[in-house]
């Protein structure tokens, strides 16, 4: 890369890009207001508006999106006559988890063997100083040469809609020739991809009732009915006995021909313990880009420490499925929905509660965007071919893009690459990755300006 002006400068900036990486990850912008104060995430979103002002983005705004957050809004000219390509990231992030299992602190940027550890280090802050460390690499080089709309939202990773409810009400704002959402990933360090196609979600709460209130377990147990029992009994139907999703209606056997995941390599990326077997059959990519999974996210019963004898009255769960394209996610939420219904136990009054919901998206990988990106990151990742892969998650705004822009090409590039470990502990984004994909991106604007 170092004999490309653009690589050149992209590099000269990296000191940059960290420090300003460390700025963004010390905010705990996680959109979840119950868990941490509101003051976060306007402060990153903050953060984002005056980078982009920095840059001579105009009409910079702060977006008040009907799900109570903000979204960063700004717009770059190019030449006259240019086309447009629109750059998404997302400056929310996940909740740490478990702080204690953090290595370092998980609000600090931290450099360890050769990665930076931090919340929303590549998902999806890093996205964001992707995109800027590009544009910067051009305006040195020449300039920008289309015009640039730049959307950080601010609540992707709760799934709430905000920004597509934005955008629908406001379609001309995001209108684009091309999309970057740079909230996807590589398959893996050094294997420049674009994901060509994403799995849809649908996440709902389910909650048996089986008893007034909670009974003692001695002088009642084995007659009165068990919410908590009855809870898992019906968890336990979503899973065959080897760990296929099987919801009632929902086909379990698509398969994917793209690019392959090797088992054992998937067993590294996901640290399986030694002697524990992997869950579905087909391959991997079958099972993880192609095929709906269920996963139970959450179960609210009483904890082991300081649980008394009873038996429960009520016992409540949080369920994700994953839908893969070719399945319409609302027809998928109601045959959950039917599933979770129908496969309670005992007569046990179930409620369910849907509380978001994303559609799958599949990619036209024949236009001419892809062409543009292909031979941008053949210069990036030296004698590399861009590779197709699938991800399993789910980015519902694609999905809204889409429709809205029929004609927009969309692309799925980013710094989520399985060491990122994203949405765990100790996540991190590899400086290389960064530098590499910046340049990639510098160079796709060229070529697609070009082409």
């Amino acid at each position: 890369m170092s004999s490309n002006p653009v690589a050149e400068t992209v590099a000269s900036l990296m000191p940059r890009a960290r420090a300003e990486l460390t700025e963004l990850v010390a905010f705990k912008s996680v959109a979840d207001f119950e868990q941490f104060p509101r003051s976060e995430s306007e402060a990153a979103a903050h953060w984002v508006a005056d980078a982009l002002t920095a840059e001579g983005f105009q009409d910079v705004a702060l977006l008040d999106t009907p799900d109570g957050t903000q979204s960063v809004y700004g717009y770059l000219p190019g030449p006259a006559g240019a086309k447009t390509v629109l750059l998404y990231a997302h400056y929310d992030v996940q909740p740490p988890l478990d702080e204690a299992g953090w290595t370092t602190p998980p609000f600090e940027l931290t450099e360890r063997d050769g990665r930076w550890y931090g919340r929303g280090a590549a998902d999806c802050k890093g996205g964001v100083i992707m995109h800027l460390l590009a544009l910067r690499a051009l305006k040195a080089n020449g300039g920008v040469p289309v015009h640039v709309k730049f959307i950080a939202e601010g609540s992707e990773e709760q799934g709430t809609g905000g920004l597509e409810r934005y955008a629908e009400e406001h379609p001309a704002l995001l209108e684009a020739d091309t999309v970057v959402i740079g909230d996807a990933g590589n398959f893996r360090v050094g294997l420049p991809t674009v994901t060509a196609t994403l799995r849809g979600m649908t996440m709902m709460r389910v909650q048996v009732d089986t008893l007034a209130g909670n009974l003692h377990s001695g002088q009642f147990g084995g007659a009165a009915p068990d919410a908590l029992a009855a809870l898992i009994r019906v968890l336990d139907s979503l899973r065959g006995k080897d760990g296929t999703t099987t919801i009632d209606g929902l086909t379990p056997d698509a398969s994917w021909d793209g690019l392959q995941y090797d088992e054992e390599q998937f067993r590294a990326d996901a640290k399986v313990l030694d002697g524990v077997e992997l869950i579905g059959d087909g391959t991997v990519a079958d099972r993880i880009w192609a095929r709906p999974a269920v996963t139970v996210l959450g179960i609210d019963c009483p904890p082991v420490v300081g649980a008394t004898p009873s038996v429960q009255a009520s016992a409540r769960a949080l369920v994700s499925l994953r839908v893969p394209p070719g399945i319409d996610a609302a027809e998928a939420t109601k045959l959950l929905q039917a599933h979770l219904e129908t496969h309670t136990p005992w007569g046990a009054r179930v409620r369910t509660e849907q509380i978001g919901q994303g559609q799958p998206f599949r990619a036209d990988t024949t236009s001419p965007a892809y062409a543009a990106m292909a031979e941008a990151m053949a210069v990036a990742y030296p004698g590399l071919e861009m590779q197709y892969a699938g991800q399993g998650g789910s980015i519902p705004l694609c999905n809204t893009l889409a429709g809205l822009y029929p004609h927009a090409e969309i692309l799925l590039i980013g710094l989520s690459e399985p060491e990122a470990q994203i949405h765990a502990v100790n996540e991190s984004v590899s400086p290389e990755e960064l530098e590499r994909l910046s340049v990639a991106e510098a160079l796709f604007l060229r070529n697609y300006a070009a082409s």
